[in-house]
């Protein structure tokens, strides 16, 4: 029976990798510890070529490299690269101590049985991710209150040996959290902890997405308070540095985005505010470089939205040539916005109408505001049925003194 070495990196990369084990070969060290902090190796050691090729995908050429192998940690990656019921009966009778105790979580994930053996004997990351694969199913059977202590037991018993498995074990306690009872300040330590845990590691795009999700949480926390959603934005920056259109389309849309949205929530009292307006704008025009009108209609709806809104308030040099591309984009909104939401439709009126308006084209904005005070009177919006008559006040007085040196109104 071979001794396992210890610690391992299982439960730190996506499976099938994060369920194998490094064998005690000559330069097995050192690959383990830079695999430990979330780092691939620059040369991997013949001994660990099937490593190499399951962490990019190959789990063929992963078994292949197995193959021929005597030794049960050998066996026991083989399983994990290719298993049935029979071979885990066969293999369990063969192994023991961490390693049997592996064998049965990869088996319990698996469904070949239905609960695991006692694991109070289990030290470390062999513990923690017996705790995890535990915490898994409950979580699958729609029972977070029973995951939850199991997950921060896993924590602990990994945090000593394996950091970059006990902040997974906090970012998904954080998570359940999360979905669980909502979003609220408890969680906010937990996703701060499972980002430090990872910090200086090589799982970047792991660090981005919990970035991003704490970015969130701040921004709904947030009810316009201006700290809040500084704290949201930071996290939003951090989450942009790493997510890439080519690489992450989906996240690299969310996070500008969602960047875009913290800064124009908040109240323009600062002179940077001017600044920050613009850099929602390029946001909000990164993120639809994904968000279009085939692939994500409604997303590319409210990020269109958003950018035409905020193109009517941007400090520009050029705020006539901002103005008539909000209006286009109005335009490009309502060609897809029908009569099934006549509340959208009609903020989206109000808005081009407020935006010809400033523009100075009355002719065309009146009528645009008269059909959206109409939609707002219809659904019973009274407040925003007032705001858009003071425009149409103000329109109807600069009408009645031509001499004036303004055509700017008020914005609904």
């Amino acid at each position: 029976m071979q001794d396992l070495l210890r610690p391992q990196p299982i439960g730190i990369f996506p499976l099938p990798v994060g369920y194998l084990v490094l064998p005690d070969v000559p330069g097995a060290e050192a690959v383990r510890d830079d695999l430990l902090r979330g780092r691939l190796p620059t040369e991997w050691p013949e001994g660990l070529f099937f490593y190499d090729a399951a962490l990019i995908g190959d789990s063929v050429a992963a078994f292949g490299a197995l193959a021929g192998r005597s030794g049960s940690v050998a066996a026991y990656n083989r399983f994990v690269l290719q298993s049935d019921p029979a071979a885990y009966q066969e293999l369990a009778a063969t192994l023991e101590g961490d390693l049997l105790a592996l064998l049965h979580i990869v088996a319990y994930t698996l469904g070949y049985i239905s609960a695991l053996p006692s694991g109070d004997a289990l030290t470390g990351e062999v513990r923690g991710l017996w705790l995890i694969a535990q915490a898994a199913q409950h979580l699958e059977a729609g029972a977070p209150g029973d995951a939850l202590p199991l997950l921060e037991q896993a924590a602990e018993a990994a945090a000593p040996v394996s950091p970059l498995l006990a902040g997974q074990a906090y970012g998904t306690i954080a998570h359940t959290l999360r979905e669980s009872e909502g979003v609220g300040p408890r969680i906010i330590p937990l996703y701060k902890r499972a980002i430090d845990a990872l910090e200086g590691s090589g799982l970047d795009e792991t660090r981005a997405e919990l970035w991003l999700t704490l970015g969130m949480t701040y921004h709904e926390l947030a009810q316009g308070g201006r700290g809040a959603l500084l704290e949201a934005v930071k996290c939003y920056q951090q989450a942009v540095r790493v997510f890439r259109r080519e690489s992450h389309p989906e996240l690299f849309a969310l996070a500008h985005n969602n960047l875009a949205l913290a800064y124009l929530a908040m109240p323009m009292t600062e002179a940077g505010d001017a600044l920050r307006m613009g850099v929602a704008v390029g946001s909000l025009r990164e993120a639809l470089k994904v968000y279009t009108r085939e692939t994500h209609p409604e997303r590319w709806a409210g990020a269109q939205l958003n950018l035409a809104n905020a193109l009517q308030y941007l400090p520009s040099a050029h705020p006539l040539d901002n103005l008539e591309e909000a209006i286009r984009l109005y335009d490009e909104i309502l060609a897809v916005r029908g009569d099934d939401d006549p509340l959208g439709r009609a903020r989206v009126l109000a808005s081009q109408g407020n935006a010809l308006a400033h523009l100075g084209d009355f002719a065309r904005a009146v009528p645009i505001l008269e059909e959206a005070r109409a939609a707002f009177t219809a659904q019973a919006e009274l407040d925003s049925a007032a705001a858009v008559q003071g425009v149409l006040d103000d329109i109807e007085a600069q009408i009645a003194e031509p001499s004036s040196s303004s055509n700017a109104v008020e914005g609904a």
